[in-house]
């Protein structure tokens, strides 16, 4: 479905949040942040506790993708809108030091966070790259799970960002997605509205 607002505008809103939260996770939100976040969404204890509080300050998930099944030793990873880098890290505990992870974001501030916090765990198996989800600079079927939490319902695109998920899939790939849905269709002017899609 396309939508009439100035994308450039929205990714530009997006950024300046996700900014804020990466610099000021005790800043109040209107959506909840941080660990104990986490731990309330069922996250496991134990992998969450290694996850340096650098990121999980700044975790801003709506859910939790491993509720969908917990990820395999050796399985090649990509997180969409990784953040400061919260999922990325988990998900590098359960697939060791076999498998890999990619975390992906638009927002250079979040990355660095997360490169931080990967090197203080001392993560060798993961990587975060600065893009965007509707251009993914990786080879076809690169990944054997796409997780993401709470980024696909941000972007007015979703048709490209599904065409590249599925095109970075491998066969027999999966998706384990946690993300905000609506139950009635959105007005017109809803759909403008740079802050209902931003928070």
């Amino acid at each position: 479905m396309r939508v009439d607002i100035d994308v450039e505008t929205l990714k530009c809103e997006i950024k300046k949040t996700y900014a804020q939260v990466s610099a000021e996770p005790g800043t109040e939100f209107i959506f909840p942040t941080g660990r104990a976040w986490a731990l309330d969404l069922g996250y496991p204890p134990e992998l969450l506790a290694r996850v340096p509080e650098a990121s999980a300050e700044s975790f801003a998930g709506v859910a939790n993708p491993f509720s969908l099944g917990p990820l395999q030793p050796g399985e090649d990873v990509l997180d969409l809108g990784s953040g400061a880098g919260t999922d990325s890290l988990v998900a590098a505990q359960m697939v060791g030091a076999e498998g890999s992870v990619t975390g992906i974001d638009m927002t250079p501030e979040m990355i660095a966070k997360a490169r931080a916090s990967a090197d203080e765990l001392d993560a060798a198996n993961v990587q975060f790259v600065e893009s965007e989800a509707e251009r993914l600079p990786f080879t076809d079927a690169s990944f054997d799970v796409v997780i993401s939490n709470g980024v696909i319902d941000l972007i007015p695109d979703k048709d490209a960002v599904f065409a590249e998920l599925f095109r970075v899939l491998r066969p027999g790939g999966r998706l384990q997605l946690a993300d905000v849905t609506i139950q009635r269709p959105v007005s017109e002017e809803g759909r403008r509205n740079i802050d209902l899609w931003t928070g």
